[in-house]
């Protein structure tokens, strides 16, 4: 089958995995552990990839794709920790290093 989805990210194709599979389409991934030789083997041959199981998946997949890019677009700046100067994103309302609570601006 064809690949719908490939990134060296092991984050971005397990969160898009997980979305995908919340929504009722089954998935898998395909080389998800040779985005570690990227840079010794070209990365466009190591990339992990997300297999739909169901061709008639791939409309509704491509929506759940898009609204998860452009919600990524759409976060805001992040924020600087006023305790320990740690760098936080944006939709985080405390620090993950020292759990100071974002204040209001």
């Amino acid at each position: 089958m064809k690949p719908f989805f490939s990134s060296l990210s092991p984050h971005e194709i397990y969160h898009l995995r997980n979305l995908l599979q919340s929504a009722g389409i089954p998935c898998r991934i395909h080389n998800e552990h040779l985005a570690s030789l990227a840079g010794e083997v070209p990365f466009t041959e190591c990339a992990a990839q997300l297999i739909l199981d169901r061709d008639q998946d791939r409309d509704i997949a491509e929506l759940i794709l898009k609204d998860w890019r452009e919600s990524a677009r759409r976060s805001g700046p992040g924020w600087t920790c006023p305790e320990c100067a740690e760098a936080i994103e944006e939709q985080f309302t405390a620090c993950w290093k020292c759990g100071q609570a974002r204040r209001s601006a």
